[in-house]
């Protein structure tokens, strides 16, 4: 399950109404308001705000709302600070939005402290400063207001305006989280999940997750189902997992596109189709997934799901390839080895071997061993190097190649003894190869002690793999003489 802290900060954008019902008609409300009557202005502002009992006019609200704002009104100070950031009605001024903010927030306005904290944290209007807007924040969050419990919760996660303190952290995202904001419930469940500022539990982790699924949190959809895909804090459900890629997918998250796109390739809680499944690994490949990028070239490659198509297989690998998949790496490599979907092109098969195999990658360290061995750029030594990194890895082929290499001081000096330790390495893998060299070995003396019996034992299990040398062997050492 992969539940990373949702660290989004919030900006309250709702304009404040005034009463509804008024029990005056606008004519009386403009002249109370001509009158200088802060709250009539303030009233007449809002009604020209939302087209209510007049025609739609911003310009006209942000007029009343300054008038009622310059008579201390508080809710016209936000609403005007909220003109001045939007540029609704007023040309966009961050430094007059900050001002008018402050004005509500020095009142008490929790709305305006939760804004006038964001502008700091933005450097909107003011100068970005973390400590100020952690003040604001918390004043506004002191009066209950969700969207700064939240926000404060991410100061203290990510240590902005304050002193890392995950306990603290949870705290305020739980808060926000029972109040029902989505974040705070998504955040919460990452906490649970990681530990962070409260101990370690999947069942809670999972109930905060699907809170925050069911309000629509992409990721927070992505990682239900991948708890039921899993059986992480819930019995595993692979159709309930289905359900929630689906949801996430739809709102065009990639991972979960392209694990709705593995589902319907495996048949994992759905009907395998594999033509879906090329559909979502499409979806996400084009958004950059590297994932995806690679299934698909697969897809294309194999002929799964969609017509066999080898310029498309390079095509997807090569974009995975790119940002740094290792398998797609190799693939590319092998491609351009063999001329499938390109030009034969084997200094590029070595370039693309060569970035998988330095990430670790066991085929690729193999593939290069063989390219310096006996390809581009030969070079023995480097081939030695390769095989070995490829045979402390358990590949059975790349131990028969280096035993070899010890075996005729192949890029490396002649050591019998080294010959006979990577043979048995690869024959104990059962590679044919190997099992019959170990049998000469024994037959001979060479790199151990003589022993018949060893050296049958190991010509019989090459001879059960139907090595031909081996056949022969053994019928020449039971032939009667």
């Amino acid at each position: 399950m992969v539940l990373l802290a949702y660290v989004q900060v919030v900006r309250e954008v709702n304009m404040k109404k005034a009463a509804k019902g008024l029990s005056v008609t606008i004519q009386n409300l403009r002249k109370a308001a001509e009158q200088g009557d802060a709250e009539a202005q303030f009233s007449l502002g809002s009604c020209y705000d939302e087209g209510e009992g007049v025609r739609l006019d911003k310009s006209l609200a942000v007029k009343w709302y300054r008038k009622a704002a310059e008579q201390g009104i508080v809710e016209a100070q936000f609403n005007l600070g909220i003109c001045y950031e939007t540029g609704d009605g007023v040309g966009k001024n961050v430094v007059e939005a900050a001002k008018w903010y402050r004005k509500a927030a020095e009142q008490g306005d929790a709305d305006a402290q939760f804004n006038l904290g964001g502008c700091y944290a933005t450097g909107d209007g003011v100068g970005r400063n973390m400590v100020e807007a952690v003040k604001w924040y918390r004043k506004a969050a002191e009066q209950g207001h969700t969207g700064a419990l939240y926000n404060l919760g991410v100061c203290y996660d990510e240590g902005k305006g304050v002193r890392v303190d995950q306990s603290l952290a949870v705290k305020w995202y739980r808060m926000a989280a029972e109040r029902g904001d989505a974040d705070a419930q998504y955040n919460l469940a990452a906490c649970y999940h990681n530990g962070e500022g409260v101990r370690k539990n999947s069942v809670a982790a999972v109930k905060w997750c699907r809170k925050a699924a069911e309000q629509g949190i992409a990721e927070a959809q992505f990682n239900l189902g991948i708890s039921y895909f899993s059986g992480y804090g819930v019995r595993m459900d692979r159709p309930l997992a289905v359900k929630w890629y689906r949801k996430a997918a739809e709102q065009g998250d990639t991972e979960a596109q392209c694990n709705l796109g593995a589902c319907y390739y495996e048949g994992n809680g759905v009907g395998r189709d594999k033509t879906l499944a090329v559909k979502w690994y499409r979806k996400a490949a084009e958004q950059g997934d590297i994932d995806a990028q690679y299934n698909l070239g697969l897809c294309y490659f194999n002929g799964n799901g969609v017509r066999r198509n080898m310029i498309e297989a390079v095509k997807w690998y090569r974009k995975a390839a790119e940002q740094g998949d290792a398998e797609a790496q190799f693939r590319l490599g092998w491609l351009y080895e063999n001329g499938m979907g390109v030009k034969k092109n084997k200094p590029l098969a070595v370039k693309w071997y060569l970035k998988a195999a330095e990430q670790g990658y066991v085929d690729a360290q193999f593939n290069l061993g063989l390219c310096y061995d006996d390809g581009v750029g030969r070079d023995k030594t480097l081939a030695v190097k390769w095989y070995r990194k490829a045979a402390k890895q358990g590949d059975a082929y790349a131990q028969c190649n280096l035993g070899w290499c010890y075996l005729n001081g192949n890029g490396v000096r002649r050591n019998m003894v080294e010959a006979v330790k990577w043979y048995r390495k690869a024959a104990k893998q059962d590679d044919a190869i190997a099992q019959y060299s170990l049998g000469l070995f024994y037959a001979d003396g060479s790199g151990v002690r003589k022993d018949k019996a060893m050296a049958i034992k190991w010509f019989r299990k090459a001879a059960e793999q139907g090595h031909v040398a081996a056949k022969e062997k053994l019928r020449s050492i039971y032939k009667p003489v």
